[in-house]
């Protein structure tokens, strides 16, 4: 027996990076064996900061499921699907759209966060803004019960559940309020210490190749302080030991003594990392290779996830017609 349905998704927006793998994705992998899950290319909500260029995002939502069947989401456990192939998003997005306050998008923590950050983007748009009536529609439209989020994304679930809260006090009650299973993220920089990200140049993408993987991990910034092999070595602000907490956790105390003593070269700790990365790492390559040479494949997942989604959507889309009384045909 399932504990419960959930949804969740991602905006294909390039290649997913380790830091994606284990924010979201690796979390994921483990729900489908124990939910009923629903999991998005969430293409509308690429549009909300990305709309004056749209010539990469067939390539993305490609690329997008590849990584994600590659790291282990199986399309025989849960749906994947492509959110403007159900247009039942959008009917309902418009529909919350009519009843959300201005007030409630206005204060939403990442509107005015967004806003600040991407100021060479024109984003003072309509999308931009109800882009929360919009996710709420994602979430209630298969009536989840849960949704995989970080503590930084709780206030965004909260808004969700405030307008399934007022469309059940206005209608009746036709959605539930989902409940957020908190994901413990490992926690991952980039190559150059700094967070990573593909605006900054510094990730490892999960297609990287193990030829690749051993290269950007060679360039990794370490302790600054360490000049020959056995000056003592300061673990905690090497970017080299933070992936070694990830990938390497059994030898994590004994790599720590051994750097504290000067006991091991930077050149020596890199490749030891390398090689348990890609150790780890390269099931998810092969995989990926395989569907790569099988190119009608991510077609074929989204052609059947996309029809068990929409047969769901359909049918809480007429539940709310019902409830508003606009099913006169």
């Amino acid at each position: 027996m399932k504990k419960g349905t959930i949804l969740s998704g991602m905006r294909p927006t390039g290649a997913l990076h380790l830091g994606n793998y284990f924010g979201a994705l690796e979390n994921w992998v483990k729900l489908q064996d124990d939910y009923e899950c629903y999991f998005f290319v969430a293409d509308w909500h690429a549009l909300t900061t990305g709309y004056e260029d749209t010539s990469q995002i067939k390539n993305n939502i490609n690329d997008l499921v590849i990584d994600w069947i590659s790291a282990g989401l199986d399309p025989e456990k849960c749906v994947i699907f492509l959110q403007s192939s159900i247009k039942e998003h959008a009917e309902l997005h418009l529909l919350f759209s009519m009843t959300t306050p201005l007030s409630w998008l206005l204060r939403c923590p990442t509107y005015k966060d967004q806003l600040n950050q991407l100021k060479d983007k024109n984003i003072t748009t309509y999308g931009f803004l109800g882009y929360p009536c919009l996710q709420a529609a994602d979430i209630l439209i298969y009536k989840a019960g849960f949704v995989p989020v970080g503590e930084d994304q709780l206030p965004h679930l909260e808004l969700t559940r405030e307008i399934a809260r007022r469309f059940n006090y206005l209608f009746g009650e036709v959605f539930p309020e989902p409940q957020a299973i908190l994901t413990k993220a490992k926690v991952l920089p980039g190559t150059d210490g700094r967070k990573m990200s593909k605006s900054y140049g510094n990730t490892i993408a999960l297609s990287d190749s193990p030829d690749e993987i051993r290269k950007k991990v060679s360039t990794m910034i370490t302790d600054p302080a360490r000049i020959r092999k056995d000056d003592p070595g300061h673990p905690e602000v090497c970017t080299v030991f933070s992936f070694h907490k990830v990938f390497n956790e059994n030898e994590v105390s004994e790599i720590e003594e051994q750097c504290r003593g000067g006991k091991i070269g930077c050149v020596q700790c890199k490749k030891n990392l390398a090689n348990k990365m890609v150790e780890h790492l390269e099931p998810i390559y092969e995989r990926r290779q395989k569907i790569i040479e099988n190119p009608g494949i991510v077609k074929e997942v989204l052609a059947n996830g996309n029809e068990k989604a929409r047969k769901v959507a359909g049918e809480t889309l007429e539940e709310v017609r019902k409830a508003m009384k606009i099913d006169f045909m």
